[in-house]
């Protein structure tokens, strides 16, 4: 199988544990942290980055789905050591009791139905994962008085799509056409509600919780193995020799490597930790303009680091996609300090070339993809990546984003 030509080694310089620990401002070192979905894509990095930070990690998610030389999984090939309960969402009891076994101080929720062409397949169990699944952690939430923080990742997805090239603010309207959408929005209201009914305020435990929603574009990197996924489906098609059938090469997305929006949680969490109410609101965490980018844009660049990728267009008739997607993070920028680090020749380069080393010898880069992250934040001066924030930072000056690793 023909690759382009690149030294494994340069993914290999470390960052010391002790950067790693002082990391949002040492926040994480040492605390009880609930990761649910766990076992899923998105979860199972944030798991090896907290864990990296000193963090005692839990989790709460279904078993990791069934793997094969095709579709591995990206938690189970991390073999990381998680005190984990594998149970339903939907098992109001069971979460309650596995919270309040756990006792953390900091909860993520990520545990979600992801995947919009399932929502068309599955609409209940969509409504009923997203909507009811959360309804259940929340309440598990109010019974636990460890919890002081709550992360609620939800998606770009939520906001009525009127097919505008301006980015969408956390201030539009929330909807969704298709089931999965349209049940993030209502974990949006739900979240919503919890704050302003229940977790704000002392409501007995003797102290508040603060609540933040998450809402980032579409996320890629290594250990994605997910169908009706643009990035898995090429490396199949690499791996296999068999093309990919494209659906809409023209829809446009804001696509973003997955250590972005993982670090945009972390930095709300941090925040909400320091003050449990100034940042307890929706925030969105997307690309620069160089993210976003169509299918075709996608496919055509990730294949100059993998020439064995192969596609041919699917006409046939498919369920609604939304067209046209971007975000606007103004507001994170201007009251967290977060921006991307990242652009997307960095993206899809460091994505392409941990799926080749993985399949070249099973080798995992993801514990070398974050350092390699930390240290591009650190040139970026990303604030949330030292102990203190320079001078620069605090200050509120220009940032400097989407740097190369």
């Amino acid at each position: 199988m023909k690759r382009d030509a690149f030294s494994f080694s340069d993914f290999n310089e470390p960052v010391h544990a002790d950067t790693l620990a002082a990391l949002f401002g040492g926040t994480y070192a040492g605390k009880r942290v609930l990761v649910t979905g766990h076992t899923g894509f998105k979860g199972s990095w944030l798991v090896l980055w907290l864990q990296a930070m000193g963090a005692q990690v839990f989790g709460l998610s279904l078993p990791a789905a069934p793997a094969d030389d095709l579709t591995p999984n990206h938690s189970t090939l991390l073999k990381l050591p998680v005190t984990e309960a594998l149970i339903d969402l939907r098992d109001a009891a069971a979460v309650r009791a596995a919270v309040m076994t756990f006792q953390p101080e900091f909860v993520f929720h990520l545990a979600a139905q992801a995947l919009v062409r399932r929502s068309y397949v599955a609409p209940a169990e969509t409504f009923d994962v997203n909507v009811m699944g959360l309804v259940n952690l929340l309440e598990a939430v109010r019974a636990t008085p460890s919890v002081r923080v709550v992360v609620n990742a939800t998606t770009d997805k939520c906001y009525v799509n009127v097919n505008t090239t301006r980015g969408y603010v956390e201030g539009d309207a929330l909807g969704g056409h298709d089931p999965y959408s349209a049940s993030k929005a209502c974990a949006e209201i739900v979240s919503a509600s919890y704050r302003a009914s229940f977790l704000g305020h002392d409501d007995g435990r003797g102290h508040c919780v603060a609540l933040a929603t998450a809402r980032a574009g579409n996320v890629i990197g290594g250990g994605d193995w997910s169908a009706d996924r643009l990035i898995p489906d090429l490396v199949r098609s690499a791996v296999s020799g068999k093309p990919v059938q494209i659906r809409y090469p023209q829809a446009t997305r804001p696509w973003q490597h997955v250590l972005e929006p993982l670090a945009g949680y972390l930095l709300l969490g941090q925040r909400l930790a320091a003050d449990p109410v100034d940042c307890a609101e929706a925030w969105n965490f997307g690309p620069d303009e160089s993210g976003q980018l169509s299918v075709g844009q996608v496919i055509s660049d990730f294949s100059k680091h993998w020439s064995a990728v192969k596609f041919e267009l699917d006409t046939a008739l498919h369920w609604h996609e939304a067209g046209l997607l971007s975000l606007n993070c103004d507001k994170a920028l201007e009251r967290l300090g977060w921006w991307p680090v990242w652009n997307a020749a960095t993206m899809l380069k460091r994505t392409a070339h941990w799926y080749q080393r993985q399949n070249t010898d099973g080798h995992l880069n993801s514990l070398a993809d974050i350092h390699a992250y930390v240290r591009s934040a650190r040139k970026a001066n990303v604030a949330w990546c030292w102990a203190e924030a320079p001078a620069a930072v605090s200050a509120g000056a220009t940032h400097s984003a989407a740097v190369f690793a």
